[in-house]
């Protein structure tokens, strides 16, 4: 593992929030299980608890356990788009905080194809809350000198890369009836 990695997961085993480019745009992020670091992730990006956050993950086993049993079908379906830029709404394991459902009986996941991603939750052994980068209402960062000048101050760190060819943040599915909830920035960004 690399410095920046093992510095990344420290500060977010220490409870810390950090910035990181994802499949479209950068993201905020921390441990699932950190209520004050999400508390800091809504400050800063001025967003409401009820909208709830999305978990990303270099593989399924790291998501598995905030799920609540699945259909078969459905959770064929979900694991045929991961990894990649697709996220599921499933029902979410009854212990999960409201901090990350946003108090709805559902939870977002989505297992990354992007290599910044795998790398960070691999480094964390965790999934991560994963937001895009920006102020509630307005774009998110596409840059590392944008989330710098943005969120410089506020995050604990940022973790540098470049984010995927996506022009923006990945289609939304729902786990059980398979409807597109937001659907996909389309093209290349580059």
């Amino acid at each position: 593992m690399n410095y920046r990695l093992r510095q990344a997961a420290n500060v977010l085993w220490q409870g810390g929030v950090i910035a990181y480019a994802t499949e479209g745009v950068w993201g905020l992020g921390c441990l699932p299980l950190e209520r004050d670091a999400i508390h800091r992730i809504l400050a800063i990006k001025r967003r409401a608890v009820d909208k709830g956050l999305i978990l990303i993950a270099a593989s399924f086993d790291q998501l598995e356990p905030y799920l609540a049993p699945l259909p078969a079908a459905n959770r064929k379906a979900m694991l045929a788009t991961w990894p990649g830029p697709v996220t599921w709404v499933a029902p979410a394991a009854r212990w999960v905080p409201m901090d990350i459902t946003g108090g709805r009986s559902t939870v977002a996941l989505r297992v990354s194809a992007h290599a910044g991603v795998q790398a960070l939750c691999r480094a964390a052994d965790s999934p991560l809350i994963s937001t895009s980068a920006n102020r509630s209402g307005r774009s998110p960062a596409r840059s590392l000198l944008e989330t710098r000048l943005r969120f410089g101050m506020e995050v604990d760190a940022i973790v540098p890369g470049k984010v995927g060819d996506q022009t923006g943040p990945t289609e939304i599915r729902d786990a059980l009836s398979g409807k597109i909830l937001r659907a996909a920035a389309r093209g290349n960004s580059a």
